[in-house]
C-alpha cells in the first residue's frame, strides 16, 4: 500500500463520524500492516466499541504483543477481554505475567478471558498463574498433579459446577485419600443443569453418579 493509501485507511478508521461498515473496512484494509502508524492506530482503535473487534485481531496478526499487553491494563473491561483473547492466540511469553494479573481482575468476564487465554498456553508457568488465580477449569487441562490442591478444595467447598471440575481431575490423578469426601457426595444425588445446549439436548448431570466413577477409577489404578 502506498503511504496515501495508509494516511487514508487510518483515518477513516478512527472517524467517529463515519459508519461501522466502513471504519471497520479501513480496519481490515489495514490488515497484516506492521508500520508503526497503523500499529498506533489500531492501539487507539481499541479503545472505540465500534471497531474493537477488528483492531484487536489486526494488533494480533501483525504481532504487536506489547501494544495488547497495555490494552490489557486499560480501565475498560471490554478492551481488557479483547486484549486477553487475542494475547491467548499469540501464545508469547512475555505476555504471561500481564494474563496472569488479568486472571485476578475485579471483573469476572475479565478474569474468564484471562484464564482462557492462558489455558492455551500449555507450559507450566502459564499453569501457576491459573493455580494462583483460583482457574480451575482451565488449569484442569493440563493433567498435571500440581492441580490435585485446588482440585480437592473446589471439592470441598466449591459449587456444583466446580465439584464436577474437581471430579474430572481426581478420576485421572486423584488416591485412595480422596475416596471419604468422594463417597460423601455419592450418597446424595445433586443435579446439575446443562448449561450449554449445544447440537440437541444435553441431560442434567448428577454428581453423585460422576463421584461413584470417580471413585471406580480411583480404586481401578
Amino acid at each position: 500500500m502506498t503511504a496515501a493509501t495508509v494516511a487514508l485507511l487510518i483515518a477513516t478508521l478512527l472517524d467517529d463520524k463515519g459508519t461501522v461498515a466502513q471504519r471497520n473496512d479501513a480496519c481490515y484494509g489495514l490488515r497484516g500492516s506492521r508500520s508503526p502508524e497503523v500499529v498506533a492506530a489500531l492501539r487507539h482503535a481499541m479503545t472505540d466499541p465500534a471497531v474493537r473487534t477488528c483492531a484487536a485481531r489486526d494488533l494480533r496478526e501483525a504481532g504487536a504483543v506489547d501494544e495488547l499487553v497495555d490494552a490489557l491494563g486499560s480501565a475498560d473491561a471490554e478492551t481488557r477481554i479483547a486484549a486477553a483473547h487475542e494475547l491467548g492466540e499469540l501464545r508469547e511469553p512475555k505476555a504471561l505475567e500481564a494474563l496472569g494479573a488479568a486472571a485476578l481482575d475485579a471483573n469476572p468476564l475479565v478474569r474468564a478471558a484471562a484464564a482462557g487465554a492462558l489455558g492455551g498456553y500449555g507450559d507450566k508457568t502459564a499453569l501457576t498463574f491459573l493455580l494462583r488465580a483460583g482457574a480451575l477449569e482451565q488449569a484442569a487441562r493440563f493433567r498435571d498433579p500440581a492441580v490435585l490442591p485446588l482440585a480437592r478444595s473446589t471439592l470441598a467447598t466449591g459449587d456444583a459446577a466446580g465439584k464436577l471440575i474437581a471430579m474430572s481431575v481426581l478420576m485421572d490423578l486423584g488416591d485412595a485419600t480422596d475416596l471419604p469426601k468422594l463417597r460423601e457426595i455419592a450418597a446424595k444425588p445433586e443435579v446439575l443443569e446443562s448449561r450449554g445446549r449445544g447440537f440437541g439436548f444435553m441431560p442434567a448431570i448428577d454428581l453423585a453418579r460422576v463421584a461413584k466413577n470417580t471413585m471406580a477409577a480411583i480404586e481401578a489404578r
